[in-house]
């Protein structure tokens, strides 16, 4: 749950999917070896159910009755009674999760269709009506003096919400006065939520014309993949024409969106574009600096060393920018189905801890998994937790290649996460974005392992631990050059509107920086940032990729060195949801993340995988 005074829901803000086809009841692809599509039933039958309609109406009615029993009373109430007020607070609004979840769900997997994207939008707008009439109890609880709280909280009652409130009180000096709070909330749904369903619909409906045939964007993307360098080359300009012709609604999205952030940001004192995030995170400004200045330090012996290896091996002078997913000389990337991906992330699950693997099991065997391409779907992949009452469902787009295999593995792992959190309650559940990828960067190196100790080939494990050590590169130093370029647009936005070709100046910087020398960057790259929805949807969450990968490798350390004990630590940390902060989590394992040789030990096992395929 996000504690930003006018937040839209937690269940809103998840991309989403609804099919009036029939194709959103059950599936019929989960036994055929096709990529399967979810049934999201265990939210609700169809947007006009019966039970949502009335799960709406209760809400609201719920909502005005908490209203009128606790507003202006909230500091009065004795332990036990705002225990039982923040008990009937998580209810109503663990309904509106589920509203919003299936909402949200029902648009992710097809954004082109009027009618989904009308019923997601009319959900949001129903629930930021009802969330105002339950916007006081925050801000009220707010106001309590430290002092008084902490006596409250020796009630036993409460005392079981201390995280939730620790938390909330994060944002305390950033709260706004009662009726700014109200209009920023009402105004949400007209504002920056508006901007990011335009920015959603119109890349869903974007078509690539390529090789006479008419791609969606990811399908496009797809193709800068190929072995073919001549393929990638095409696909690579055929994208970047696109976005082109494109770019003036996409800077003007990105503009929009940087500067109502910015006033956002003046109005609730933070000192930063990138304080927000960081609150939200729990985590000080300075600890993500040193983050970043530990990785950018690191680029020269990271990326610059990797693709000067890369360009070896493909026997170019120079990379562009459509080599750098291309797959390497003597890969054996053969086609693999759904099932053979499904077999292969279900035995590392389960060989790691069975425990892990009965709860990978149920997402593959239940319809709990959208992962079939289809036109008008969410290019990207997801895990929405939605609610403890229900199940996780995960969103991604599988076709064929280990990369997938590799992203049906991390997304599995934030579902892991998600179900074994839950018992924390809605609330609780929720990590900050530091802790978020633990579980699923983990699934990955997992998955990568039980792969490469099946694998006998020595040039075929040389070929998967260099196609490891890109993924890594993309997990930490790409994110933190995207985090390098959203700080940069940021802080020049203030000072007036981007032209979209700085934009694309302020791209290529971070770009180039990042990726070294053995890059030559064509001008069509220029307009690649447009397509990232996490600069729209999640300013700055991009750094918590590069957070959780160095956590994962010293984490993983912990275990090769030493796995006696290991697993029912890591259960434990994954079912502490929300209520641990990581110093309290990662201390089990012997491990400090504010130290700052923490990010060396996490960026070193990095260096050494480009060490081995250097000597290799």
């Amino acid at each position: 749950m996000a504690y930003e005074f006018s937040r839209p829901h937690r269940g809103s803000t998840a991309d989403s999917r609804f099919s009036p086809d029939g194709a959103n009841g059950p599936s019929a692809r989960l036994n055929d070896g096709e990529p399967p599509r979810w049934d999201l039933s265990d939210l609700y039958a169809a947007p006009d159910s019966q039970e949502l309609v009335a799960d709406r109406t209760r809400a609201a009615e719920d909502a005005r009755a908490f209203q009128d029993t606790y507003r202006g009373r909230v500091a009065s109430l004795s332990g036990t009674e705002l225990a039982a007020a923040i008990e009937t607070y998580e209810a109503i609004d663990e309904t509106l999760g589920r509203i919003g979840s299936f909402a949200s769900l029902s648009f992710s997997a097809d954004m082109s269709n009027a009618g989904v994207a009308k019923f997601n939008q009319s959900v949001t707008e129903t629930l930021s009506d009802i969330s105002s009439s339950l916007l006081f109890f925050t801000l009220e609880l707010n106001r309590i003096e430290d002092a008084e709280l902490e006596l409250k909280l020796q009630t036993p009652e409460l005392a079981l919400w201390r995280p939730f409130l620790r938390d909330l009180r994060m944002f305390r000096a950033h709260q706004l006065a009662d009726d700014i709070e109200q209009v920023l909330l009402e105004k949400s749904v007209t504002g920056a939520s508006a901007w990011r369903r335009l920015y959603d619909e119109h890349l869903a409906a974007l078509r690539i014309p390529f090789d006479g045939a008419s791609l969606t964007l990811g399908d496009a993307l797809n193709r800068m993949s190929d072995p073919s360098r001549a393929v990638r080359e095409r696909a690579a300009k055929a994208v970047g024409a696109a976005l082109q012709d494109n770019l003036r609604l996409l800077s003007l999205v990105t503009n929009t969106l940087a500067k109502d952030k910015a006033i956002s940001d003046k109005l609730r004192g933070y000192a930063r574009p990138e304080s927000y995030r960081n609150v939200s995170n729990m985590v000080e400004d300075e600890v993500v600096d040193a983050l970043v200045s530990a990785v950018v330090a690191d680029y020269p012996r990271l990326s610059h060393r990797y693709y000067a290896l890369k360009a070896k091996w493909l026997g170019l002078e120079k990379l562009e920018h459509w080599d750098r997913n291309a797959p390497l000389p003597d890969v054996n990337e053969s086609d693999i189905s759904w099932l053979e991906a499904t077999r292969i992330v279900r035995q590392a699950y389960d060989g790691f801890d069975p425990r892990l693997g009965r709860i990978v099991g149920e997402f593959l065997d239940k319809p709990w998994i959208d992962a079939a391409p289809v036109p008008g779907k969410s290019s990207g992949a997801f895990a929405h937790p939605t609610v403890p009452s229900a199940h996780p469902y995960i969103l991604m787009n599988f076709r064929g290649r280990t990369r997938d295999v590799m992203t049906l593995a991390h997304e599995i792992g934030h579902g892991v996460h998600q179900t074994l959190a839950g018992k924390q309650g809605y609330f609780m559940s929720a990590t900050p974005l530091t802790l978020a990828e633990t579980a699923s960067v983990f699934g990955e190196m997992l998955t990568f392992q039980h792969l490469l100790d099946a694998e006998k080939d020595p040039t075929q494990r040389r070929l998967m631990l260099a196609s490891k050590v890109e993924d890594m590169l993309n997990t930490v130093v790409r994110q933190i050059a995207f985090y390098r370029f959203e700080s940069l647009v940021h802080n020049e936005r203030r000072d007036g509107e981007l032209l979209p070709e700085r934009i694309g100046e302020l791209w290529r910087q971070v770009q180039t920086e990042s990726l070294g020398p053995a890059f030559n960057f064509t001008s069509d790259y220029d307009t690649y940032w447009s397509y990232v929805p996490h600069f729209i949807h999640s300013p700055f969450y991009v750094y918590a990729y590069a957070f959780g990968d160095c956590l994962v490798n010293a984490l993983y350390g912990v275990y090769r060195e030493n796995s006696f004990g290991f697993q029912d630590k890591y259960v434990d940390m994954l079912q502490a949801g929300g209520t641990l902060r990581h110093k309290e989590l990662l201390a089990p394992f012997g491990l400090d993340a504010s130290d700052p040789a923490f990010w060396r030990k996490g960026l070193d096992v990095i260096s050494g995988f480009i060490d081995q395929l250097e000597n290799a």
